[in-house]
This record gives C-alpha cells, sequence and structure tokens, in this order.
C-alpha cells in the first residue's frame, strides 16, 4: 500500500504534543512491514536546525493563489520519506499560534491534496487533526484516493465553515460546521487514539458539541491506542540518563533519582517519594485539581514534584509559587526538554496525570517503561493503558481515581505515597509496568487491519505479516 501521513506534527523534528509521537513513530514500523509510507509536513524556520534538507524543491504548486515548493528529505534516523511543505507563512520559529493559524493549515491542506494529485499519488492519505480536515472534503472527488482521518484532540475543532468559504475552495456537497466536523463526515474511516476516548466522545461530557455527528458515524469510528517508540525509549540503552537499568536491575534506578533532584534543584533525599509531571500547563490536564490539594499533600506527606512543561500563565505563576513556598521540595521548570523528561521518568517515583480528559496520552507510558508508577483519572487512554494495582493478588500498573474531583486525586496521590514505603511490592508494581508491551507494532497491526478495510481488501493480516510483526518485536526485546 502507498500511504501519505499528512499532519503538522512528527517527533523527534517538530513536536508540540501525541500528534507529532504518533506520526514520527507509525510510519517507521508500516515501513518495516513493507508498506510504502511517507509524510508531508510543513517546512517550519526552525527545522534546518534540526536536519539536512536539500536547497532545491522536488516540485513546485500552487493552492489558493500561493505558490509553494514541496522538499524531499528523510525522517532523520529512519528510512521514511519526509516531504517538506516549504511556504514563507511557515518561516516562524514555531508550530501553532498566531491570527494566521486558521489560514495557515489550510493552506497547507490544500497544497496537500495538490501534491498528492499530482505528483505523488498514495492509495490513502491519512490525515491529524483539524489541519488536514478539509483533506478528505476534497478527496471525496477522487475514489481512488481514501482517507482516514484520526483525531488527537476534539476540543480544537479549525476554522469555521464561513471563513473557510472566504479563504479556500468549499465543494457544494460539504457539510459541516468548521474543517474537524467536515472530515468526520468525508473520512473513508475516523479513528481516535484509545478505545475508551472513541465512546466517550459521543457523549454530551466530552464530545465538544459533536457528539451528535459522532453518534451518528459511529459505524465508522473506531479507538486505536498509541504506542511508543520502545528502541528510542530505553532504560537499558538510553545515553540522557545517569544510570541505565532494566526490570531485574531496578535497584540501579536510585542513581537516576538521585542525579535529578540535584538538576532540579530538590533536596537529595533517596528516601523521599518524588512524584513526575511532564505536561501542558492547561485546564484539560487536571492542573486546577493538583493545584487545590497540594498544600494538604505536602503538610501530609514529605513528597517532592518536579513540574516540566508549559501553557497558561496562571497555572505558571501558581506553580512558582508553590516552588518559592517549596523550597527543595518542588521544582517548575517552565520549557520544553526532551532529554529532561527522560530523566524525570527514569528518576520520579510516580508520575502524575490527573487529566479531566485524554484522548489517549503518551506520558503514562514513557513513565512506566522507565519504572515511574503512573497516579492518573480513570479517563480516555488512561484507562486503556494503566490497571488498577492490587496489591494482594500482584496485579496491576498504577493508582487511578474516578471523579474528577480534588479529594479524589488526593485520596489517590496519598495511596500511592503509603503503598511506595513497601518497597518489594512497589518494585514489583515497576516491573509490571517496564514489562508491558507498549511498541507500536500492536498498534501497526490495528492500523493496517483498517486501511485494508478501507481499500475493500481483507482485513486478517497476511502470514507473513504476523510473522514479521512478531519476529520484530522479539527483535525490539534484544
Amino acid at each position: 500500500m502507498k500511504i501519505l501521513f499528512v499532519a503538522a506534527e512528527a517527533a523527534p523534528i517538530a513536536k508540540a504534543g501525541g500528534m507529532g509521537d504518533v506520526v514520527g513513530a507509525l510510519p517507521k514500523v508500516l515501513r518495516q512491514l513493507g508498506h510504502d509510507v511517507r509524510i508531508l509536513l510543513p517546512y517550519y524556520g526552525f527545522l534546518p536546525d534540526k536536519m539536512e534538507i536539500p536547497k532545491e524543491p522536488v516540485w513546485k504548486g500552487s493552492a489558493m493563489f500561493q505558490e509553494f515548493s514541496i522538499y524531499e528529505t528523510l525522517l532523520p534516523e529512519t528510512d521514511v520519506p519526509l516531504y517538506l511543505f516549504g511556504h514563507s507563512v511557515f518561516n516562524p520559529r514555531k508550530i501553532y499560534g498566531g491570527e494566521d493559524e486558521g489560514w495557515r493549515f489550510t493552506f497547507f491542506a490544500n497544497g496537500a491534496a495538490e501534491f498528492a494529485w499530482n505528483f505523488w499519488k498514495p492509495d490513502i492519505i491519512h490525515c491529524h487533526d483539524w489541519h488536514t480536515g478539509m483533506i478528505p472534503v476534497w478527496m471525496h472527488q477522487s475514489p481512488d484516493i481514501a482517507t482516514m482521518f484520526t483525531i488527537h484532540n476534539l476540543a480544537y475543532q479549525g476554522p469555521w465553515r464561513g471563513y473557510l468559504e472566504t479563504i479556500t475552495w468549499c465543494p457544494w456537497y460539504m457539510q459541516g460546521d468548521n474543517a474537524l466536523a467536515a472530515a468526520l463526515q468525508f473520512a473513508s474511516k475516523v479513528t481516535t487514539v484509545s478505545p475508551t476516548y472513541a465512546e466517550q466522545i459521543k457523549t454530551v461530557e466530552y464530545g465538544e458539541k459533536l457528539h451528535g455527528l459522532l453518534s451518528y458515524i459511529q459505524n465508522n469510528l473506531l479507538g486505536i491506542v498509541n504506542g511508543i517508540d520502545t528502541e528510542k525509549y530505553n532504560p537499558s540503552t538510553d545515553k540522557l540518563i545517569a544510570k541505565t537499568f532494566t526490570p531485574e536491575t531496578l535497584d540501579q534506578r536510585i542513581v537516576n533519582k538521585i542525579a535529578l533532584q540535584e538538576e532540579t534543584g530538590l533536596t537529595v533525599n533517596k528516601k523521599a517519594f518524588v512524584m513526575g509531571m511532564v505536561t501542558r500547563l492547561v485546564e484539560q490536564k487536571g492542573i486546577d485539581l493538583l493545584i487545590q490539594i497540594l498544600d494538604r499533600f505536602f503538610a501530609y506527606t514529605d513528597a517532592q514534584l518536579v513540574i516540566l512543561g508549559t501553557g497558561d500563565r496562571y497555572y505558571e505563576t501558581q506553580f512558582w509559587e508553590m516552588s518559592y513556598r517549596y523550597k527543595g521540595r518542588i521544582s517548575v521548570q517552565l520549557l520544553y526538554n526532551d532529554a529532561l523528561s527522560r530523566r524525570i521518568y527514569a528518576g520520579a517515583d510516580a508520575f502524575l496525570m490527573p487529566s479531566r480528559f485524554e484522548p489517549c496520552g503518551i506520558s503514562q507510558l514513557m513513565a512506566m517503561r522507565y519504572g515511574c508508577v503512573p497516579i492518573v483519572r480513570q479517563t480516555g487512554g488512561l484507562v486503556d493503558t494503566v490497571s488498577f494495582h492490587d496489591p494482594v493478588n500482584n496485579e496491576g500498573t498504577g493508582y487511578l481515581f474516578d471523579r474528577y474531583e480534588p479529594l479524589d486525586l488526593f485520596t489517590c496521590m496519598v495511596r500511592a505515597w503509603e503503598g511506595f514505603r513497601y518497597k518489594e511490592k512497589w518494585k514489583e508494581l515497576q516491573q509490571r509496568g517496564m514489562k508491558k508491551d507498549f511498541s507500536w507494532y500492536n498498534s501497526a497491526a490495528k492500523y493496517l487491519k483498517v486501511y485494508k478495510e478501507i481499500l475493500g481488501q481483507a482485513p486478517e493480516l497476511t502470514e507473513e505479516e504476523a510473522e514479521t510483526i512478531e519476529t520484530l518485536k522479539l527483535l525490539n526485546q534484544l
């Protein structure tokens, strides 16, 4: 199959959230399975700092009365062809933001359609979030090019219909009040990044005013849980952490804890219960719950907390103020730093993720991979990836709470703090999380079945494909 991924992000070169991880990892695995998978990404102004890019384009086109150029290279450390959509509107050193964001990404989507029609024709265009929402609409007139649309975050839906009609071509048959709503109706298949989230968004609470439409297309909607690049994020080989370790050598992990405390300004105390957060500081992530209970939790326990991320100025200010009051116990790092995030996963005892909603989440998978026990709310992809810790029967991988209430989060955190005192049980809990298979191979097999279904092929994996997946999984564990 020939599959073109079109997205605003692709790790490791342009990443702001979970979409970047998906687009940066899934194509690599699909190519290992023998399919011709390529990526189309905007040519952001910061990309030349991160990779070599040819000076001459391989193709030039026009869309929305604008000329654009396509540059061809490879996604770093992979054999995945990467096409960069070049235009001065993407020169600023940013991915999102600005008053022209709706115009920029609609132009990008329009250019992607022209690219597929006139330069490299795929069997399927895999579109990601509202930035590519118009592509399924335009491809509706091209029955030989199918589309899949993946929702990474339903809260962001793109430009409204009235604005789209003033800047681009909206066919007579188009339906939907905004770019994302239109994609839901015209994509050959719609996916979310976890099965639970696929069910939740059909309700008023999680549907972001599209629950009716999502219920209407429910037979065309399914959830496939995200994976992580277990080769890149591997505590036994990761050179960015102080001390590598495996499930069998967890005792060596304490070196990373002490190194994290020293790096972030926490009081060095190997017995302290260290919690970590790597997140966007926005309401979706449950930050408001945490702010309400931290004073009481710190009065009750000897815990420490390190936070890495940026977001709303209000939340940043609140945490800065708390870090001043709790010097040596709270460290706030208001920046994006992939290397530090790994050291948090490898050094913290527990990982906080009390999200109000979570389409899937990558951070809790990273945390478990590095022996950091997740404390999460029972919602979305967190339900699909973290199970209740049952020390009696030696089951589960983390701590979960249900209601979105401060007291529920407080109780869950206290349970984790108390569980940390029982070192052998805690070690077994860490090992269960580390041994879970969160590689992309399982998810890639499910995506492959959906691609085949879209193209009218038998969805079952061939014997060769199944054997290849099992072989790759075994090689990845070595």
